[in-house]
């Protein structure tokens, strides 16, 4: 003889957490999105993120993923990752005027990129012929929820494919 249980069946919600890390883009000084010398950035109206005073030429991938995004002008890179986390990496400041003079990249929409694969080489010296910021900004463009939280690195000094910058964590149900 079997009993049946008078406890009512819970549905019950898991809530599980997604962690990605935001690898250094270039060597360079790590900087908080807030002090970027552009509202855009600055007032996180794209997203929250950070920055890096670049010490290098090289651009890397802070992530892996597949690019949904590559400007005409070769000064910004859109990146999904696999658990749906949109990376914007914006090199420069109004560096979009330049339309692709001072940076060099055979990317194309749709390719996947590895965290520390190369995006771009930029010509800073140019760059700053023309009077552009040199900082690049990487901006979480769809973080803009009460899901997610970052960990800005407080270590300063970061060297291009080896520091962790940011860490973000997504809270994801279940």
């Amino acid at each position: 003889m079997s009993t049946l249980s008078n406890n009512p069946v819970q549905e019950t919600t898991m809530e599980e957490i997604i962690k990605t890390e935001l690898y250094a883009v270039t060597n360079g000084k790590i900087i908080p999105i807030e002090d970027v010398k552009d509202p855009v950035f600055s007032e996180k109206m794209m997203g929250d993120g950070f920055a890096i005073q670049p010490t290098s030429e090289d651009v890397l991938s802070p992530v892996s993923g597949r690019l949904f995004q590559v400007a005409d002008a070769l000064h910004a890179y859109g990146i999904v990752t696999d658990k749906g986390i949109e990376v914007l990496v914006h090199i420069g400041l109004d560096t979009v005027t330049l339309r692709g003079k001072g940076f060099k990249s055979s990317l194309k929409i749709g390719m996947l990129v590895e965290c520390g694969e190369l995006l771009a080489t930029v010509d800073f010296d140019y760059l700053m012929e023309q009077e552009k910021e040199l900082t690049i900004s990487v901006v979480i463009i769809n973080g803009c929820s009460d899901l997610y939280r970052y960990e800005l690195n407080p270590e300063q000094k970061a060297r291009a494919g080896e520091t962790i910058a940011l860490t973000v964590f997504k809270k994801t149900g279940k």
